[in-house]
């Protein structure tokens, strides 16, 4: 169970399951019957196509997590494409899915939970002199310090 939860933490675990489950939500409703389908698209394939890449996305931010960046936003670049090529989106829940997702990995970093070393304060300097440095009121009145 440690492994488990140390690789999950260690890559943007749950925006590349919301990704993946977007991408088979939307791959899914391509296959309804007719009298569910709004809209096949412009292009029979494009409807396929957008969602098999959008799952590989998914998966590729769960087994290549330095290349985030790029997967999340080519996900929602294809999330929100899919509104076009494929039911709206797969009835706008996987494009939901797909960009939140995205935008979970875009915002993922890997030491979110740490605590960040103590700065120390000025009372624990050393004592030296301190340089004065002219501020914004010696630009506005000359004369004054």
């Amino acid at each position: 169970m440690r492994r488990w939860r140390h690789w999950r933490r260690s890559r943007p675990f749950w925006g590349g399951l919301l990704i993946t489950l977007g991408g088979a939500e939307i791959l899914l409703t391509e296959r309804v019957p007719l009298r569910v389908m709004l809209h096949i698209g412009s292009q029979g394939i494009a409807g396929y196509l957008l969602p098999v890449v959008m799952i590989l996305c998914g998966l590729l931010l769960w087994f290549n997590p330095q290349q985030r960046l790029f997967y999340s936003i080519l996900a929602v670049l294809l999330s929100l494409g899919t509104w076009v090529t494929s039911n709206l989106g797969g009835f706008v829940v996987g494009m939901l899915l797909g960009v939140v997702g995205g935008s979970l990995a875009f915002g993922w970093s890997t030491g979110g939970g740490q605590p960040r070393p103590a700065t120390p304060s000025p009372a624990d300097a050393p004592d030296r002199p301190r340089r004065r440095l002219p501020g914004w009121r010696s630009r506005i009145r000359p004369g004054a310090r």
